[in-house]
């Protein structure tokens, strides 16, 4: 009885998370007088209070034709995001694993571990201007990695990853030095693969942060050609609101899809770190 109670606040909380998703959708296939009259009190200089229809009036597939035909800046921005993504995903594969693998069992300082968690609740603006001038110094700003570096370097994937190679039993480690494997050897045949739940959740978590990025592009990119998909969004008014709601869907298909291919996997990283 307790539970069934428990479904409605529940359900509601639902569809209020599903609300910026289904607004996504159904603004994609509006057409454009619609979309300028809903929301003419707030893109344009019209008096009240926005509107919007459980489903449009008048649907189209002009918007995200025009997106997909008559638009070569949206799929520039879109291998943009591409690029960005897969080069912080591959970066962090290659320094944070081995990171969290030699803070949970190489006995590294604890100190070292701690400076990680500081750095992980430290915001981007507070990181900003560091970063800045470290890829001042580098020559690196207004290119992309400008952008994938700061992601490959991040404190969160390490953090998280300590969590699961922590949870490897100590036994397993012993037994596979006693058979005369070395560290390299234990690190690739037993770390990765109990550790692998914790790897997808980690990539997954990884590729949502990534592929949505705002502030660290506006900062450290000032060409308009090297700029992710997350920047243009907020570039439409109201005259294009429907080109702006059929690339918002386009852009939230891939995250959809990798969430529902791997929920599963997220699921398990979750609730059995180490692969227990």
């Amino acid at each position: 009885m307790k539970r069934k109670l428990l479904w409605f606040p529940m359900g509601a909380f639902a569809l209020i998370m599903l609300l910026p998703i289904w607004i996504a959708v159904t603004g994609a296939f509006s057409s454009q007088w619609e979309l300028t009259e809903n929301l003419r009190p707030v893109l344009g200089n019209g008096q009240g209070l926005a509107k919007w229809t459980l489903l449009p009036q008048s649907p189209t597939l002009k918007s995200l034709v025009q997106v997909l035909l008559d638009s070569p800046e949206f799929f520039t921005m879109f291998w943009n995001s591409v690029t960005i993504t897969a080069g912080i995903l591959l970066g962090q594969f290659a320094v944070a694993v081995p990171a969290a693998w030699g803070l949970a069992k190489l006995h590294l300082p604890r100190k070292l571990g701690n400076l990680y968690m500081v750095l992980m609740l430290l915001p981007f603006q507070v990181l900003m201007y560091p970063e800045y001038l470290v890829l001042k110094s580098l020559g690196l700003l207004n290119t992309l990695w400008a952008v994938i570096l700061p992601g490959v370097f991040s404190a969160y994937p390490v953090f998280l990853l300590t969590r699961f190679f922590a949870a490897i039993p100590e036994e397993i480690l012993e037994a596979a030095r006693l058979d005369g494997a070395g560290e390299w050897q234990i690190f690739r045949y037993i770390a990765l693969p109990l550790g692998l739940p914790g790897l997808l959740s980690v990539g997954i978590l990884s590729f949502l942060d990534a592929w949505n990025l705002i502030e660290q592009p506006m900062t450290f990119l000032k060409n308009r050609a090297l700029w992710p998909l997350s920047l243009f969004l907020p570039e439409t008014t109201l005259t294009d609101a429907g080109l702006g709601f059929a690339a918002a869907l386009l852009m939230l298909i891939p995250a959809l899809l990798l969430f529902g291919l791997c929920q599963d996997a997220l699921e398990q990283g979750i609730v059995l770190p180490g692969g227990k």
